[in-house]
C-alpha cells in the first residue's frame, strides 16, 4: 500500500480490539492504512490463558476476517518471532507513523509486565508508541493532548512530526506542561519547558504560549492531575533512552503513566 502505515499488535482480545478501533478512528484522518501485526509466541500479545491454538492459516483467516471488518484498508502481518525483533522487522518494512500497543487489564496481566514490555519495546525499537488502555475512557478521537515534558532538550526518534500532524488534520489543541517539586520555580521552568518543545520541531508554538506548571513531589501524579485539570483525551511523553529518565521522567514515571494512565498515552523516544 502506498499510504503512510500504523501497526496495531494484536491478538484476538477484546483489549487489542479496543486498541485497533483507536488506531482506526485515527487512520482515516490521518490517511493511513493498517497493518495488524500478530507474534504468535509473544507472552503479551498471545498470553498462554488466551493462546490461540489454531494453524497459522487459521489464525490468519481469523485476522484477516478481523482486517476486512476495518473503516479503513488493513492489511495482515503475522510473525514466529519474539516482540522487539518482530516489531523492528515491521518498522523497517512499512516505516509506519505509529505503533499501537492495547495494555490489558490488571485482571488479565499485572500491570508491571504491560510496562516492562512496552519499556523493552521502546528499547529496541525507538519510534513512537501509542498504548491504549482497556477501560476508563471514550473510544473517541482525541481532542485535547497534553504533552508532558522535563524542560531539558530532547531530539525525537522515528516520526518526529506525528503529534503535529494529529493536531492539524483532528484540529486539536495542545497542553505543555511541566510538572516541578520546586513550589517556586519561576519563568524560567516554563521558558525552558517551551524552548525545548520549540527546538525539538515537535509541534508549533504561539510567540505567546504560557505552558502549563504543576507542583508535585511525585511527576506521574502530577503529569494525570494536569491531564485532569486539562480535561486531556490523549496524553504525550518524551521518553528519554539514558534509563528513560531524567530527574523527574526516570524509567519508573514513564512505567507508571503506562500503568496508571486510563487515557491513551503516546510515548515519544528521544535520542538521547
Amino acid at each position: 500500500m502506498t499510504t503512510p502505515a500504523l501497526v496495531v499488535l494484536t491478538d484476538f482480545l477484546a483489549v487489542s480490539n479496543q486498541a485497533l478501533a483507536y488506531a482506526a478512528a485515527l487512520a482515516g484522518p490521518l490517511q493511513a492504512h493498517l497493518v495488524l501485526l500478530h507474534v504468535r509466541h509473544d507472552g503479551l500479545l498471545a498470553p498462554e490463558a488466551y493462546h490461540h491454538r489454531g494453524s497459522e492459516q487459521q489464525t490468519r483467516q481469523a485476522l484477516q476476517q478481523l482486517a476486512a471488518s476495518q473503516p479503513v484498508p488493513a492489511q495482515v502481518e503475522i510473525s514466529d518471532g519474539y516482540l522487539p525483533e518482530a516489531v523492528a522487522d515491521a518498522v523497517r518494512h512499512h516505516q509506519p507513523r505509529l505503533l499501537v500497543l492495547g495494555r490489558p487489564g490488571t485482571a488479565t496481566m499485572p500491570e508491571e509486565i504491560v510496562a516492562s514490555a512496552a519499556l523493552d519495546l521502546l528499547r529496541h525499537v525507538p519510534y513512537p508508541l501509542l498504548i491504549v488502555p482497556t477501560v476508563g475512557w471514550q473510544c473517541t478521537l482525541p481532542k485535547r493532548l497534553l504533552l508532558a515534558v522535563d524542560g531539558e532538550p530532547f531530539a525525537l526518534c522515528g516520526e518526529p512530526t506525528i503529534v503535529q500532524d494529529l493536531l492539524d488534520k483532528l484540529a486539536a489543541e495542545l497542553t505543555v506542561l511541566h510538572v516541578t517539586d520546586r513550589k517556586d520555580p519561576g519563568a524560567t521552568a516554563g521558558h525552558h519547558a517551551l524552548q525545548s518543545v520549540r527546538r525539538s520541531g515537535l509541534a508549533e508554538l504561539p510567540a505567546a504560549y504560557h505552558p502549563r506548571i504543576v507542583y508535585h513531589a511525585r511527576a506521574a501524579e502530577g503529569i494525570l492531575e494536569g491531564a485532569a485539570e486539562t480535561d486531556a483525551d490523549l496524553l504525550v511523553l518524551v521518553a528519554r533512552r539514558h534509563s528513560l529518565l531524567g530527574s523527574l521522567f526516570h524509567r519508573s514515571v514513564t512505567a507508571q503513566l503506562i500503568g496508571q494512565s486510563t487515557l491513551p498515552l503516546l510515548l515519544l523516544p528521544a535520542l538521547d
